[in-house]
């Protein structure tokens, strides 16, 4: 390993954390000021769209239940493993390592999430690609270049720049999207009876696969969570004196992200039904576009080129606050994969650029248009991927106590390969993708994503009970005395040196050192050091102790 590599990684101020845990000297910001910065980026319009297309589709009662159904399965499966990120400061990756996939085999998910990251920022940059089309004529393919730059100079900036944007623009957003909104609804009672009866393209029966095949589109937001855990991980240690904001911080911003998107798909249905019932009858599929939405909307309000400057301030807000945190999250993910398997740290500007590019190349491959079909694909992968990780926390850590209940990230620590996470991902995801596909027969399909949960929550206990836990931890011990949380069960604040870049960091970042001193005393390296070092040299040897049983796996960890 080179040293000086360590030492880049170790003194990028921009780098915020994309391998490792945030320590406290980072996370100064409150409670509060957390959870309005993650709530900032849920301001994103493809909710609207996705309702939309979910409501032209199966009626507004399906819609609704699917929307309704999806959104209670998200916050389920958002609690633990959000916690998990709030409380321990862990990005996801961080989390999936010590719940059931190990050291190198978290990669898999993080490239799952990252792709998320490419596709939504697409359709967000082709949202506002649209806008921009029709306030100033300018191309799409201009349009896409431009709303993909535009984020380019807060991303690189982290944490601190997403703060202060997410602060300051929340209200104009909130102000811009909901005025015009409520005025339709005192002033046009008929189009609230119109939404309520709206059977779109179904017989307008309630129908529970057309209600499920809503809310698999809606299921392939759920990586969202993910984006909302980049914001948690900097939430500061709870104590008796902000543990009610800290909570409430938590709930909104964590797995409550989905109340406030789900409240937007419904609206989404209210918007097409505006338009297809009280506008233009003839517009189709076109009612599922925000752009065309709220120009719509405020036409009905406002002259014509006021209507359109203001629709197009509000895409232009919100499509900013959400691809920020696209780039923000998705840098993250990839630096977190490349420095991981090439023992190489480049700094996360690079994947910054990576990511956008990616995302550039699917709006000009017009992936808008296909926007039920992809996310609807995509969504038997994420909630195999989220389901299994939520339920390694909540059953396999907290009731068969198999796993360790303490989140483990660090190289030596680890397996490189759990097949616990891994044989339920990939077979959770075979099955509901051949579902999908329609191996199993027409009448299976709609229910596709619901295999992908079931299969999940069933395969990740049973392959920990057939494995008897052996693949999660390589060492109970990491060889350090003092403990690794405070009185108040938050990581500590204790710091200690690394002998290898010769940098102080704090405690649930540091191991004992497989290299002792000169004069034979122990030394500490940081998972950082570890995670750059194309050698075993400073890993600890395993501990041959066989398979963990329940009664060390209860012991609390000091």
């Amino acid at each position: 390993m080179s040293t000086d590599n360590a030492r880049a990684a170790a003194e990028d101020s921009l780098e915020d954390y994309a391998f490792r845990y945030v320590p406290r000297t980072f996370r100064r910001w409150s409670a509060t000021s957390v959870g309005a910065t993650a709530l900032g980026s849920i301001a994103f319009l493809a909710d609207f769209s996705i309702g939309a297309s979910i409501g032209i589709d199966h009626g507004t009662a399906n819609a609704v239940l699917g929307i309704v159904f999806a959104s209670v399965v998200i916050v389920i499966v958002g609690v633990p493993v959000a916690y998990y990120a709030a409380r321990y400061n862990l990005d996801l990756d961080l989390i999936a390592r010590g719940s059931g996939f190990g050291y190198y085999g978290s990669i898999v998910t993080t490239v799952v999430f990252a792709g998320f990251t490419c596709i939504f920022f697409a359709l967000e940059g082709a949202i506002m690609a649209q806008g921009l089309q029709v306030a100033t004529g300018m191309p799409l393919w201009l349009g896409y270049l431009v709303s993909t730059v535009v984020v380019i100079p807060i991303v690189i900036y982290g944490m601190r720049a997403l703060e202060r944007l997410q602060f300051w623009t929340t209200p104009l957003w909130l102000a811009l999207a909901l005025l015009p909104l409520l005025w339709i609804l005192v002033t046009d009672p008929e189009v609230v009876r119109a939404f309520t009866s709206f059977t779109g393209n179904s017989d307008g029966s309630i129908s529970f696969g057309a209600v499920v095949s809503g809310a698999a589109v809606c299921f392939a937001l759920t990586p969202q969570l993910a984006e909302q855990i980049d914001y948690l991980r900097a939430m500061p240690p709870r104590t008796p004196s902000n543990a009610r904001s800290w909570w409430t911080s938590f709930a909104f911003a964590g797995p409550g992200w989905v109340v406030f998107s789900g409240t937007k798909q419904a609206i989404g249905v209210f918007l097409a039904v505006y338009l297809l019932v009280a506008v233009e009858p003839t517009l189709g599929r076109q009612a599922t576009e925000p752009v065309k939405q709220f120009v719509v909307m405020y036409q009905t309000l406002l002259p014509d080129w006021l209507a359109i400057v203001l629709a197009l301030l509000l895409i232009v807000v919100a499509q900013v606050k959400i691809n920020v945190t696209n780039a923000y999250s998705g840098s993250l993910a990839w630096s977190n994969v490349f420095t991981r398997v090439a023992k190489h740290y480049t700094g996360r500007t690079i994947f910054v650029l990576f990511n956008l590019v990616i995302a550039y190349v699917l709006m000009m491959l017009d992936v808008f248009t296909f926007i039920s079909s992809v996310l609807g694909l995509y969504a038997n992968v994420v909630m195999a991927w989220l389901v299994t990780i939520a339920t390694d926390i909540a059953i396999n850590k907290r009731v068969l106590r198999i796993s360790p209940r303490f989140p483990e990230f660090r190289r030596g620590m680890l397996h490189d390969w759990n097949p616990v996470g891994l044989v339920s991902v990939g077979l959770a995801s075979v099955l509901s993708l051949l579902a999908f596909a329609g191996m199993f027969g027409t009448a299976v399909k709609p229910f596709s994503v619901l295999i992908a949960i079931g299969v999940a929550v069933v395969a990740t206990p049973a392959m920990a009970l057939a494995t008897r836990g052996r693949y999660y931890l390589r060492r109970r011990s990491d060889g350090i005395d003092s403990p690794r949380f405070d009185d108040n069960g938050n990581p500590s604040g204790e710091r200690l040196r690394c002998h290898v870049t010769g940098y102080t960091f704090e405690r649930p970042d540091m191991l004992a050192s497989a290299e002792r001193g000169p004069h034979g005393e122990v030394q500490y390296v940081s998972s950082l050091a570890l995670t750059l070092d194309d050698s075993d040299h400073y890993v600890l040897p395993p501990e041959v102790t066989g398979p963990p049983h329940r009664a060390a796996a209860r012991k609390r960890e000091t």
